[in-house]
């Protein structure tokens, strides 16, 4: 297989396989997403599948100074930031995981955040945080609510299949919380 281009029977394979966390203590921002596609499954790279915009939108917002191929994701710690999800679980679509795997990942979550301590925790995906905290209203931005000391700032999930977002409506959004990073 090349890593960099899974073949079909990669992709297929890649169902439930889970990927590891990118993650150290005392970041500047932990991104969570809600769980590996079969790209990322497939590769062990988080945000691999080449439609999702999660590199593209760190970059133009300030996070990275060009933009890194998700094999090169451990040049993030470099820069303060880390990657972890929700769910370790490999699906085609986040909608194939049930609200007790997504609340279940919220209760991990908070445990890894409470050890890693990062300074703000930032939740790619609107439903999938009202879901795992059961928080119906939330918005996106910071959040009233913090993990110990670690502040809760929500998202729109990078995906390609997220058409509510334009890429630089995202890279907007990510760009406010570089901005509260320097501050």
């Amino acid at each position: 297989m090349n890593k960099f281009k899974p073949s079909k029977e990669d992709l297929r394979d890649a169902v439930n396989r889970t990927t590891e966390d990118l993650i150290d203590y005392n970041l500047k921002v932990l991104f969570c997403g809600i769980n590996p596609g079969m790209w990322s499954g497939a590769t062990g790279f988080h945000f691999a599948k080449p439609g999702n915009r999660f590199w593209k939108t760190l970059h133009l917002s300030g996070f990275t100074s060009r933009l890194l191929h998700p094999s090169e994701e451990h040049e993030l710690l470099e820069n303060g930031c880390g990657i972890t999800s929700f769910c370790k679980r490999t699906t085609a679509r986040a909608d194939e995981l049930s609200n007790e795997e997504m609340i279940e990942g919220g209760r991990i979550l908070v445990k890894r955040v409470l050890e890693f301590k990062p300074q703000f925790l930032a939740v790619l995906g609107i439903g999938a945080f009202r879901t795992a905290f059961n928080k119906p209203k939330a918005q996106l931005g910071l959040q009233d609510e913090e993990i110990g000391e670690t502040k809760i700032w929500l998202l729109p999930n990078p995906s390609g299949l997220n058409a509510h977002y334009q890429l630089n409506d995202l890279a907007k959004l990510f760009g406010q919380l570089k901005q509260a990073t320097e501050t």
